[in-house]
Protein backbone atom coordinates (compact mmCIF):
# COMPACT_ATOMS: atom_id res chain seq x y z
CA UNK A 1 0.00 0.00 0.00
CA UNK A 2 3.02 2.22 0.65
CA UNK A 3 3.87 2.45 -2.29
CA UNK A 4 0.62 2.97 -4.21
CA UNK A 5 -0.20 7.03 -5.82
CA UNK A 6 -3.05 8.20 -3.70
CA UNK A 7 -4.43 9.15 -6.64
CA UNK A 8 -5.50 5.41 -7.19
CA UNK A 9 -7.10 5.34 -3.87
CA UNK A 10 -11.26 5.63 -4.30
CA UNK A 11 -12.90 6.15 -1.16
CA UNK A 12 -16.57 5.33 -0.24
CA UNK A 13 -18.57 6.92 1.86
CA UNK A 14 -21.80 5.63 3.90
CA UNK A 15 -23.31 9.26 4.93
CA UNK A 16 -22.56 12.29 3.59
CA UNK A 17 -23.49 14.97 6.18
CA UNK A 18 -20.90 17.71 7.52
CA UNK A 19 -18.19 15.91 8.94
CA UNK A 20 -18.26 13.69 5.63
CA UNK A 21 -17.81 17.38 4.07
CA UNK A 22 -14.74 18.30 5.85
CA UNK A 23 -13.46 14.59 5.15
CA UNK A 24 -14.13 14.54 1.49
CA UNK A 25 -12.30 18.08 1.36
CA UNK A 26 -9.30 16.59 3.18
CA UNK A 27 -9.15 13.13 0.66
CA UNK A 28 -9.11 15.42 -2.17
CA UNK A 29 -5.91 16.79 -0.89
CA UNK A 30 -4.79 13.63 -1.34
CA UNK A 31 -5.34 13.06 -4.16
CA UNK A 32 -8.07 10.47 -3.63
CA UNK A 33 -11.52 9.60 -5.45
CA UNK A 34 -14.21 10.01 -3.30
CA UNK A 35 -18.09 8.74 -3.85
CA UNK A 36 -20.42 9.66 -1.36
CA UNK A 37 -24.13 7.80 -0.82
CA UNK A 38 -26.75 8.98 1.46
CA UNK A 39 -30.80 8.48 1.61
CA UNK A 40 -31.42 12.01 0.36
CA UNK A 41 -30.09 14.43 -2.72
CA UNK A 42 -27.37 16.89 -2.25
CA UNK A 43 -26.48 16.11 1.50
CA UNK A 44 -23.43 18.25 2.53
CA UNK A 45 -20.70 15.80 1.70
CA UNK A 46 -22.14 15.23 -2.25
CA UNK A 47 -21.66 18.30 -2.78
CA UNK A 48 -17.70 17.84 -2.87
CA UNK A 49 -17.14 14.93 -3.97
CA UNK A 50 -16.24 13.25 -7.43
CA UNK A 51 -19.61 11.29 -7.67
CA UNK A 52 -22.75 10.49 -5.30
CA UNK A 53 -25.35 8.11 -4.97
CA UNK A 54 -28.92 7.79 -3.11
CA UNK A 55 -29.18 4.40 -1.32
CA UNK A 56 -31.38 2.88 1.79
CA UNK A 57 -28.05 2.32 3.44
CA UNK A 58 -30.22 -0.22 6.02
CA UNK A 59 -30.99 -2.03 2.57
CA UNK A 60 -28.91 -5.13 2.88
CA UNK A 61 -28.79 -6.12 -1.11
CA UNK A 62 -28.78 -2.60 -2.48
CA UNK A 63 -25.52 -1.60 -0.44
CA UNK A 64 -24.21 -4.67 -1.42
CA UNK A 65 -24.78 -4.35 -5.06
CA UNK A 66 -23.57 -0.71 -4.99
CA UNK A 67 -20.18 -1.59 -3.50
CA UNK A 68 -19.43 -4.29 -5.75
CA UNK A 69 -19.95 -2.44 -8.76
CA UNK A 70 -17.54 0.28 -7.42
CA UNK A 71 -14.70 -1.90 -5.86
CA UNK A 72 -13.60 0.85 -3.50
CA UNK A 73 -10.21 0.70 -1.63
CA UNK A 74 -12.12 1.60 1.48
CA UNK A 75 -15.46 2.06 2.43
CA UNK A 76 -16.23 4.52 5.45
CA UNK A 77 -19.61 4.61 7.39
CA UNK A 78 -20.10 8.29 8.62
CA UNK A 79 -23.71 7.07 10.19
CA UNK A 80 -25.03 4.29 12.64
CA UNK A 81 -28.05 3.31 10.56
CA UNK A 82 -26.80 0.98 7.95
CA UNK A 83 -26.81 -2.53 6.90
CA UNK A 84 -24.48 -4.58 9.66
CA UNK A 85 -25.15 -7.46 7.58
CA UNK A 86 -24.27 -6.06 4.27
CA UNK A 87 -20.59 -4.58 5.63
CA UNK A 88 -19.84 -8.15 7.29
CA UNK A 89 -20.05 -9.95 4.33
CA UNK A 90 -18.59 -7.07 2.17
CA UNK A 91 -15.45 -8.09 4.55
CA UNK A 92 -15.31 -11.13 4.51
CA UNK A 93 -15.22 -10.94 0.46
CA UNK A 94 -12.08 -8.46 1.34
CA UNK A 95 -13.63 -4.89 1.44
CA UNK A 96 -11.98 -2.75 3.41
CA UNK A 97 -14.50 -1.81 6.30
CA UNK A 98 -12.73 1.40 8.56
CA UNK A 99 -12.21 0.65 10.82
CA UNK A 100 -13.81 -2.94 10.62
CA UNK A 101 -17.37 -4.12 10.69
CA UNK A 102 -17.53 -5.61 14.07
CA UNK A 103 -16.45 -2.22 15.69
CA UNK A 104 -19.06 -0.36 13.23
CA UNK A 105 -22.14 -3.17 15.22
CA UNK A 106 -20.57 -2.79 18.27
CA UNK A 107 -20.93 1.23 18.20
CA UNK A 108 -23.87 1.40 16.21
CA UNK A 109 -26.42 0.59 18.96
CA UNK A 110 -25.79 1.74 22.77
CA UNK A 111 -25.90 -1.47 24.15
CA UNK A 112 -23.03 -3.68 22.61
CA UNK A 113 -20.38 -0.90 23.21
CA UNK A 114 -21.78 -0.26 27.07
CA UNK A 115 -21.98 -4.27 27.37
CA UNK A 116 -18.42 -4.18 26.33
CA UNK A 117 -17.19 -1.58 28.12
CA UNK A 118 -18.77 -2.60 31.75
CA UNK A 119 -19.21 -6.44 31.47
CA UNK A 120 -16.18 -7.34 29.39
CA UNK A 121 -13.70 -4.98 30.16
CA UNK A 122 -14.51 -3.78 33.64
CA UNK A 123 -14.68 -0.28 32.68
CA UNK A 124 -16.97 2.41 34.94
CA UNK A 125 -19.72 3.75 33.23
CA UNK A 126 -23.25 4.82 34.49
CA UNK A 127 -25.60 2.05 35.65
CA UNK A 128 -27.73 1.15 32.73
CA UNK A 129 -30.70 -0.99 32.04
CA UNK A 130 -32.14 -1.89 28.54
CA UNK A 131 -36.28 -1.92 27.67
CA UNK A 132 -37.55 -3.58 24.77
CA UNK A 133 -41.12 -3.56 26.47
CA UNK A 134 -43.36 -0.44 27.26
CA UNK A 135 -44.84 -3.03 30.45
CA UNK A 136 -41.32 -3.28 31.65
CA UNK A 137 -40.36 0.16 31.36
CA UNK A 138 -41.26 1.10 35.14
CA UNK A 139 -40.10 -1.80 37.31
CA UNK A 140 -36.21 -0.66 35.46
CA UNK A 141 -36.65 2.50 36.04
CA UNK A 142 -37.25 1.99 39.61
CA UNK A 143 -34.05 -0.20 39.42
CA UNK A 144 -31.84 3.07 38.11
CA UNK A 145 -33.48 5.20 40.39
CA UNK A 146 -34.89 9.05 39.27
CA UNK A 147 -33.87 11.25 37.89
CA UNK A 148 -33.11 8.79 34.71
CA UNK A 149 -31.64 9.76 31.33
CA UNK A 150 -33.60 8.03 28.59
CA UNK A 151 -32.66 7.19 25.21
CA UNK A 152 -33.43 5.30 21.99
CA UNK A 153 -30.84 2.16 21.72
CA UNK A 154 -29.71 4.01 18.16
CA UNK A 155 -30.24 7.56 17.07
CA UNK A 156 -28.11 10.51 15.91
CA UNK A 157 -27.38 14.14 17.47
CA UNK A 158 -29.15 12.95 20.43
CA UNK A 159 -32.50 12.96 18.99
CA UNK A 160 -34.98 11.43 21.79
CA UNK A 161 -33.14 11.75 24.67
CA UNK A 162 -34.76 13.14 27.90
CA UNK A 163 -34.20 13.80 31.39
CA UNK A 164 -36.81 12.40 32.65
CA UNK A 165 -38.01 13.25 36.71
CA UNK A 166 -40.61 10.87 37.99
CA UNK A 167 -42.30 7.68 36.60
CA UNK A 168 -45.53 10.19 35.37
CA UNK A 169 -43.16 10.36 32.85
CA UNK A 170 -41.83 7.96 31.74
CA UNK A 171 -44.03 6.45 28.98
CA UNK A 172 -43.83 10.20 27.41
CA UNK A 173 -39.97 9.68 27.12
CA UNK A 174 -40.35 6.41 25.80
CA UNK A 175 -42.85 7.06 22.65
CA UNK A 176 -40.72 10.33 21.83
CA UNK A 177 -37.34 7.87 21.93
CA UNK A 178 -38.77 5.58 19.33
CA UNK A 179 -40.11 8.13 17.47
CA UNK A 180 -37.02 9.13 16.89
CA UNK A 181 -34.54 5.94 16.90
CA UNK A 182 -32.84 4.76 13.62
CA UNK A 183 -32.49 1.55 12.14
CA UNK A 184 -34.17 -1.57 12.96
CA UNK A 185 -33.93 -1.91 16.98
CA UNK A 186 -37.05 -0.68 18.45
CA UNK A 187 -35.69 -0.18 22.30
CA UNK A 188 -34.62 2.27 24.72
CA UNK A 189 -31.61 2.33 27.46
CA UNK A 190 -32.52 3.87 30.91
CA UNK A 191 -28.66 5.63 32.16
CA UNK A 192 -28.10 6.72 35.71
CA UNK A 193 -28.45 10.23 35.83
CA UNK A 194 -25.01 11.90 36.68
CA UNK A 195 -24.36 15.36 38.19
CA UNK A 196 -21.22 15.43 36.87
CA UNK A 197 -18.56 18.17 37.59
CA UNK A 198 -17.66 18.12 33.42
CA UNK A 199 -17.83 16.20 30.50
CA UNK A 200 -14.90 15.92 28.14
CA UNK A 201 -13.64 14.25 24.67
CA UNK A 202 -10.69 12.12 23.87
CA UNK A 203 -10.00 12.29 20.13
CA UNK A 204 -7.81 9.24 19.86
CA UNK A 205 -5.60 7.73 17.06
CA UNK A 206 -5.55 4.24 16.44
CA UNK A 207 -2.55 3.00 13.53
CA UNK A 208 -2.43 0.07 11.42
CA UNK A 209 0.54 -1.01 13.60
CA UNK A 210 -1.77 -1.01 16.75
CA UNK A 211 -0.34 2.29 18.36
CA UNK A 212 -2.58 4.49 20.27
CA UNK A 213 -2.00 8.48 19.89
CA UNK A 214 -4.14 11.11 21.55
CA UNK A 215 -4.72 14.50 20.59
CA UNK A 216 -5.42 16.96 23.55
CA UNK A 217 -8.84 16.84 25.20
CA UNK A 218 -11.45 18.52 24.13
CA UNK A 219 -14.51 20.39 26.45
CA UNK A 220 -18.04 20.32 25.95
CA UNK A 221 -21.21 20.85 26.55
CA UNK A 222 -24.56 19.46 24.95
CA UNK A 223 -27.98 19.53 25.38
CA UNK A 224 -30.52 16.55 25.19
CA UNK A 225 -27.12 14.87 24.27
CA UNK A 226 -26.51 17.00 20.96
CA UNK A 227 -23.17 19.06 21.10
CA UNK A 228 -23.51 22.81 21.75
CA UNK A 229 -19.92 23.77 21.68
CA UNK A 230 -16.46 22.54 22.38
CA UNK A 231 -13.18 23.53 23.14
CA UNK A 232 -9.76 22.97 23.18
CA UNK A 233 -7.53 22.36 25.56
CA UNK A 234 -9.51 21.76 28.30
CA UNK A 235 -8.07 21.81 31.72
CA UNK A 236 -8.26 18.17 33.55
CA UNK A 237 -6.16 16.60 36.23
CA UNK A 238 -3.30 14.67 34.80
CA UNK A 239 -4.51 11.38 36.59
CA UNK A 240 -7.49 11.93 35.13
CA UNK A 241 -6.21 12.31 31.38
CA UNK A 242 -3.79 9.27 32.06
CA UNK A 243 -6.91 7.05 33.27
CA UNK A 244 -8.94 8.33 30.30
CA UNK A 245 -6.10 7.49 28.18
CA UNK A 246 -5.63 4.20 29.85
CA UNK A 247 -9.44 3.22 29.60
CA UNK A 248 -9.05 4.36 25.70
CA UNK A 249 -6.46 2.08 25.07
CA UNK A 250 -7.52 -0.93 26.29
CA UNK A 251 -11.48 -0.40 24.30
CA UNK A 252 -9.40 0.51 21.06
CA UNK A 253 -7.11 -2.59 21.62
CA UNK A 254 -10.16 -4.78 21.52
CA UNK A 255 -12.34 -2.79 19.02
CA UNK A 256 -9.02 -2.59 16.05
CA UNK A 257 -8.81 -1.25 13.06
CA UNK A 258 -7.33 2.19 12.18
CA UNK A 259 -8.46 5.78 12.36
CA UNK A 260 -9.83 8.10 14.45
CA UNK A 261 -12.21 7.53 17.93
CA UNK A 262 -14.04 10.20 19.92
CA UNK A 263 -14.39 8.79 23.21
CA UNK A 264 -16.50 10.82 25.55
CA UNK A 265 -16.02 10.97 29.45
CA UNK A 266 -18.05 12.23 32.55
CA UNK A 267 -15.63 12.88 35.39
CA UNK A 268 -17.63 13.27 38.94
CA UNK A 269 -15.42 14.39 41.65
CA UNK A 270 -12.32 12.34 41.22
CA UNK A 271 -14.02 9.65 39.23
CA UNK A 272 -13.49 8.85 35.25
CA UNK A 273 -17.00 7.49 34.06
CA UNK A 274 -16.85 6.13 30.27
CA UNK A 275 -19.88 7.41 28.24
CA UNK A 276 -19.91 6.46 24.86
CA UNK A 277 -17.81 6.23 21.43
CA UNK A 278 -17.75 6.91 17.70
CA UNK A 279 -15.69 5.19 15.35
CA UNK A 280 -14.83 8.37 13.21
CA UNK A 281 -14.37 12.16 12.93
CA UNK A 282 -16.42 13.64 16.27
CA UNK A 283 -18.75 16.62 16.07
CA UNK A 284 -16.61 18.35 19.03
CA UNK A 285 -13.66 17.56 17.24
CA UNK A 286 -14.61 20.53 14.50
CA UNK A 287 -12.69 23.04 16.75
CA UNK A 288 -9.00 20.83 15.75
CA UNK A 289 -9.35 22.41 12.32
CA UNK A 290 -8.35 25.52 13.66
CA UNK A 291 -6.53 24.30 17.19
CA UNK A 292 -4.16 21.60 16.10
CA UNK A 293 -1.56 21.44 13.56
CA UNK A 294 -3.45 18.11 12.11
CA UNK A 295 -6.95 18.16 12.00
CA UNK A 296 -9.07 15.04 12.87
CA UNK A 297 -10.30 14.41 9.44
CA UNK A 298 -6.88 14.42 8.41
CA UNK A 299 -5.64 12.38 11.22
CA UNK A 300 -8.68 9.22 10.18
CA UNK A 301 -7.03 9.12 6.78
CA UNK A 302 -3.89 9.36 8.01
CA UNK A 303 -4.29 6.21 9.91
CA UNK A 304 -6.62 4.36 7.41
CA UNK A 305 -3.91 4.75 4.75
CA UNK A 306 -1.08 4.08 6.75
CA UNK A 307 0.23 7.51 6.37
CA UNK A 308 3.07 8.87 9.37
CA UNK A 309 1.60 11.02 12.21
CA UNK A 310 4.05 12.90 13.58
CA UNK A 311 3.83 14.45 16.89
CA UNK A 312 -0.16 16.02 17.34
CA UNK A 313 0.78 19.69 18.46
CA UNK A 314 -1.76 22.46 19.65
CA UNK A 315 -1.51 25.44 17.21
CA UNK A 316 -3.83 28.04 19.48
CA UNK A 317 -6.51 27.52 21.98
CA UNK A 318 -9.85 27.15 20.10
CA UNK A 319 -13.81 26.99 20.71
CA UNK A 320 -16.88 26.10 18.38
CA UNK A 321 -20.48 27.00 19.17
CA UNK A 322 -23.25 25.32 16.54
CA UNK A 323 -25.52 27.49 14.19
CA UNK A 324 -28.55 26.16 14.91
CA UNK A 325 -32.28 26.72 12.67
CA UNK A 326 -34.81 28.30 14.72
CA UNK A 327 -37.91 26.88 12.54
CA UNK A 328 -38.51 24.44 9.55
CA UNK A 329 -37.39 26.35 6.53
CA UNK A 330 -37.03 24.48 2.53
CA UNK A 331 -36.25 27.61 0.88
CA UNK A 332 -33.92 29.32 3.62
CA UNK A 333 -30.59 32.35 3.92
CA UNK A 334 -28.09 32.95 6.57
CA UNK A 335 -28.87 36.79 7.84
CA UNK A 336 -25.89 38.22 10.15
CA UNK A 337 -22.81 36.82 7.90
CA UNK A 338 -20.95 40.09 7.32
CA UNK A 339 -20.98 41.21 10.86
CA UNK A 340 -20.38 37.89 12.14
CA UNK A 341 -17.21 37.92 10.48
CA UNK A 342 -16.01 40.88 12.19
CA UNK A 343 -15.58 38.78 15.23
CA UNK A 344 -11.33 38.65 15.35
CA UNK A 345 -10.01 35.38 14.57
CA UNK A 346 -12.75 33.60 13.47
CA UNK A 347 -14.40 31.82 10.56
CA UNK A 348 -17.37 30.10 9.51
CA UNK A 349 -18.37 26.73 8.23
CA UNK A 350 -21.67 26.52 6.29
CA UNK A 351 -22.93 22.76 6.02
CA UNK A 352 -25.14 23.13 2.81
CA UNK A 353 -27.76 21.11 3.59
CA UNK A 354 -30.65 21.25 1.45
CA UNK A 355 -33.28 22.33 4.31
CA UNK A 356 -33.67 23.18 7.75
CA UNK A 357 -35.63 21.66 10.90
CA UNK A 358 -36.15 23.43 14.00
CA UNK A 359 -33.10 22.79 16.09
CA UNK A 360 -31.14 21.43 13.11
CA UNK A 361 -27.19 22.18 13.12
CA UNK A 362 -26.76 24.37 9.78
CA UNK A 363 -22.82 25.26 10.71
CA UNK A 364 -20.83 26.35 13.41
CA UNK A 365 -18.71 29.33 13.94
CA UNK A 366 -14.52 28.39 14.66
CA UNK A 367 -12.76 30.80 16.51
CA UNK A 368 -8.87 30.80 18.51
CA UNK A 369 -7.80 33.26 21.44
CA UNK A 370 -5.06 33.73 23.57
CA UNK A 371 -6.69 31.61 25.86
CA UNK A 372 -9.85 29.30 25.88
CA UNK A 373 -11.89 31.60 27.31
CA UNK A 374 -11.57 34.28 24.63
CA UNK A 375 -11.57 31.57 22.11
CA UNK A 376 -14.81 30.71 23.86
CA UNK A 377 -16.20 34.56 23.57
CA UNK A 378 -15.29 34.85 20.07
CA UNK A 379 -16.85 31.29 18.89
CA UNK A 380 -20.43 32.91 20.94
CA UNK A 381 -19.95 35.91 19.52
CA UNK A 382 -19.43 34.96 15.99
CA UNK A 383 -22.45 32.37 15.99
CA UNK A 384 -24.94 34.80 17.90
CA UNK A 385 -24.39 37.21 14.90
CA UNK A 386 -26.18 34.34 12.40
CA UNK A 387 -29.61 33.79 11.99
CA UNK A 388 -31.60 31.60 9.34
CA UNK A 389 -34.82 32.41 8.17
CA UNK A 390 -37.21 32.02 4.72
CA UNK A 391 -35.68 33.26 1.63
CA UNK A 392 -39.13 33.15 0.30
Amino acid sequence: MKNLPFSNFKLLLLGSGELGKELVIEAKRLGCEVIAVDKYENAPAMQVADKHFILDMNNKKLLIDLINGLQPDFVIPEIESLSIDALKDLENNGINIVPNSRTVEMTMNRDKIRDLASNDLNIRTAKYRYVYDLSKLESNASEIGFPLLLKPLMSSSGKGQNLVQKKDDLEKAWIQALENSRGDVKGVILEEYIDFNYEFTLLSVRTKEGQTIFCPPIGHEQFKGDYQCSWQPTPIENSILEEAKQVTKIILDNLKGAGIYGVEFFVKESYLIFSELSPRPHDTGMVTLLSQNMNEFELHLRALLDLPIPEINLISPAATRVILSEDEYHKFAFYGIHEALKVQNSKILIFGKPFAKKGRRMGVAIATGLDIEQARLRADQCASNIKISSSD
